[in-house]
């Protein structure tokens, strides 16, 4: 199936529903939630979902699984998306709150393969065999620590959110402060008392989560350094590395694999 809203066919009887969506660039997809569990594959372009504690970002390639009923937003570049919707007691594994997870190759193909499946696939034969196989692969996909809290604090979230869509690593902490009309250090406190990290962590965290839709689409990584602020491809690497574990160069190389 293809561009077919779930809740036109989530009446259906079959364990999985498969459905190929495109979207454009800047597509936002406004507050929702699903009965079913949802594996969300990003087979073009990058994606990042948004709840109500936090946000994870979907690289090309990568996928997140979305818990059911969890209440999210989707925000997208020119992306062409696999979604399975799945009904919950055939995956009592699935977590409890969103994880962004690897996709094999044979994984990637399965999906292509369930996009083209009939609405009402047999229960026995190949298109079953298909759709068991993939929620196999789903269960030993490898989690990716993609993920960013979000604070509760209405004012705070607020300007984490508005700090996404334009981050910058030099961003003061004296602006966020006079706007919440409070002190740096009781900006920090509760910056960490609602996600856990420090404004600083949660900025440069931030800011290396937003590089992975620009490296997706193949900006150049000295650009993308610079509009997120670096003094130097280095430095942006250097921070890159130590948050992810590998290098922009290495990352976008493993990521076309």
């Amino acid at each position: 199936m293809r561009d077919i809203p779930i809740d036109e066919v989530d009446h259906l009887d079959r364990a999985v529903v498969a459905i190929r969506t495109d979207y454009p660039p800047g597509h936002r997809i406004p507050p929702h939630r699903h009965r079913r569990a949802q594996f969300l594959y990003s087979a073009t372009g990058s994606m990042r979902v948004e709840t109500a504690d936090g946000t994870w970002t979907i690289p090309t390639r990568r996928a997140v699984l979305v818990p059911p009923e969890t209440g999210h937003q989707v925000f997208t570049t020119t992306v062409s998306t696999r979604s399975l919707y799945i009904e919950p007691k055939a995956v009592p594994w699935f977590p409890r709150r969103c994880q962004v997870v690897e996709v094999s190759a044979l994984l990637r193909e399965l999906l292509n393969e369930a996009v083209g499946v009939p609405e009402l696939y047999s229960p026995r034969g190949r298109d079953a065999a298909v759709i068991g196989l993939i929620l196999h692969e789903i269960r030993r996909s490898a989690p990716v620590r993609l993920d960013l809290p979000l604070p509760k604090h209405e004012r705070l979230r607020a300007l984490c959110e508005s700090f996404l869509d334009a981050p910058d690593i030099h961003e003061p902490v004296t602006a966020w402060a006079s706007r919440l009309h409070v002190s740096e250090r009781t900006l920090n406190r509760i910056f960490t008392a609602e996600t856990g990290l420090s404004f600083a962590r949660w900025r440069q965290r931030a800011c290396v989560l937003h590089s992975l839709s620009l490296l997706s689409d193949g900006r150049p990584i000295a650009g993308i350094a610079a509009s997120l602020g670096y003094e130097s491809p280095a430095a942006f690497s250097t921070m890159f590395t130590r948050l992810l574990g590998s290098s922009p160069r290495d990352y976008r190389a493993a990521s076309a694999l």
